[in-house]
């Protein structure tokens, strides 16, 4: 006989009006209830790897959606100083390469709301 296991406690939390839009549209999403999707990416988190349906990627698609922001920003700060007869310095590429690594997460994350679309950067 199969012992079915009861979900006996609930987890509570607050967000605001836009954050429940949001949640919610990934839960539409996913073709399942908002209780349910905040369920399994708790409990993905939890055990270590992205849910299923998670719409703007697990965090192996967010890191490397990040990198390759942050390469394709170096790359065409550089192609576009070339285009223009300019060189850099190691001190110059190096701050284009720390201010790359500093946008990284923060645009990756847009790139992945919006469809994974490449804007400008």
């Amino acid at each position: 006989m199969v012992k079915l296991s009861l979900r006996t406690k609930s987890i509570g939390t607050k967000v605001t009006n836009e954050e429940y839009a949001e949640l919610e549209r990934a839960a539409q999403t996913g073709g399942k209830t908002l209780g349910e999707w905040c369920r399994e990416v708790m409990l993905a988190n939890v055990n270590g790897h992205a849910p299923k349906d998670l719409p703007h990627g697990g965090s192996e698609s967010q890191a490397l959606m990040a990198e390759l922001v942050a390469l394709r920003t170096i790359l065409l700060n550089v192609l576009y100083k070339q285009v223009n007869g300019d060189t850099l310095t190691a001190e110059e590429m190096q701050q284009l390469i720390e201010r790359a690594d500093a946008d990284k997460l923060k645009k990756a994350a847009e790139r992945l709301r919006h469809g994974s679309k490449l804007g400008s950067t």
